[in-house]
């Protein structure tokens, strides 16, 4: 099945351009799912609703990447995620197809630009940290995280290289504020990835 979404960044914008385009890509306007929020908005329930719909062997249509999102960790998220059940991904003004070969070498290409990111977001949160502390502000806690570093809360805690307490830890925020940001829908318990030591025999 096809399934298309679109986004525009308010309410008065309208997104007839985008609906259009799904349209002549050959999605059934019954499959046709529209946000109203920023790129920087994390919450989306039309992009949630289209995840929770998908199934293997769908394939998901946008007109561009940035109506998924602005931030190029949340795109790869969102690729790994499609990627890992088998759900293709078609862009259509940008001509990205993750069936060709053509589509998944550039879906690798965002995945190293999200990795020098993800380093990024980490120094940079250290930083601030130590910075905080210098001056006398124990913690530097922030109520929210931003759409990056939500992304990679995201990806560190589903990859089990992180708990939520180490997560909260490393960005200087609550636990509270962490499970706040985590995908609800595959929350669960997990320690991090323990490392197998062969013992001498």
């Amino acid at each position: 099945m096809l399934i298309g979404y679109a986004r525009v960044s308010t309410a008065d914008q309208n997104p007839d351009h985008q609906i259009d385009a799904l349209l002549r890509a050959g999605v059934d306007r019954d499959h046709i799912h529209v946000d109203k929020a920023s790129g920087a908005k994390a919450s989306r329930p039309k992009l949630d609703l289209v995840m929770q719909l998908l199934r293997e062997g769908d394939t998901l249509k946008v007109t561009r990447l940035d109506r998924l999102s602005r931030s190029v960790l949340h795109l790869v998220t969102l690729g790994a995620e499609l990627r890992g059940r088998s759900i293709g991904l078609h862009v259509i003004e940008q001509g990205i197809d993750t069936s060709t070969m053509e589509g998944r070498a550039m879906f690798g290409m965002l995945s190293v630009l999200a990795e020098l990111q993800r380093e990024l977001i980490v120094a940079n949160t250290n930083d601030g940290l130590a910075s905080a502390r210098a001056r006398g502000r124990v913690g530097g806690r922030r109520p929210r995280l931003t759409e990056d570093q939500a992304a990679l809360a995201q990806r560190l805690y589903d990859e089990r290289e992180k708990t939520v307490q180490q997560i909260a830890d490393m960005f200087g925020v609550p636990r509270s504020t962490v499970y706040g940001h985590l995908d609800k829908t595959r929350t669960v318990p997990r320690q991090p990835k323990k490392s197998t030591v062969t013992k001498p025999r």
